[in-house]
């Protein structure tokens, strides 16, 4: 049984998966720089405190100076103190006037590794990069830098719709460049590129 031939489809297939492939790449390679980007200062704040905990300085010297931050809709980071049971201390920023809390899960990998990074969504609309890290001293504990990841969340959002934009245009320019391609294929049955010289 003969099998029917489909040129437009044959080399237009690989095109799409490979525009797609490169796309995709392009987007998850930028979308985590950003990501990545969203937890400075946040390393460089947790490791200083942390240094400054465990070279025994108080709790309150060391936020003493930071201004109290409105989690819910500053771009500010702050900071957060808690004791060996994840409970907090001291904080620089709150959350509906209160100091904000994490899972306990979230202290138990701190404590095996030593630091946490995560991204933390208290409520809804409220999504803070986050460093945890372990203070390792009598005076055990935790300390978390967290800051808002509203803008950064905005450049991936960017991001995506410019790389959809060029996937979809690469895409319809590949569809062009195949239909040119292979358009005698529909009325002599070759491909343009393949088409033998007559001798």
């Amino acid at each position: 049984m003969k099998h029917r031939s489909f040129p437009l489809l044959e080399m237009w297939t690989p095109m799409v998966a490979i525009v797609t492939i490169i796309c995709g790449l392009v987007y998850v390679s930028v979308q985590q720089n950003f990501r990545q980007s969203g937890n400075d200062p946040q390393i460089q704040m947790a490791e200083d405190a942390t240094r400054v905990l465990e070279r025994g300085d108080t709790i309150e010297a060391t936020i003493a100076s930071m201004k109290t931050v409105d989690i819910e809709t500053s771009l500010a980071p702050f900071l957060v103190i808690y004791n060996a049971q994840g409970e907090p201390l001291f904080s620089s920023g709150k959350l509906h006037g209160k100091f904000p809390t994490l899972p306990a899960g979230v202290f138990t990998y701190a404590r095996k590794h030593g630091e946490n990074r995560i991204t933390w969504q208290p409520e809804p609309g409220v999504r803070v990069a986050t460093v945890i890290t372990r203070i390792r001293t009598f005076q055990s504990g935790f300390v978390m830098a967290g800051r808002s990841l509203r803008e950064i969340e905005k450049r991936i959002a960017l991001l995506h719709s410019q790389v959809m934009l060029a996937w979809t245009g690469l895409l319809l320019v590949s569809l062009a460049w195949s239909l040119w391609i292979t358009w005698p294929a529909h009325s002599v049955g070759e491909a343009r590129l393949w088409r033998p010289k007559k001798k």
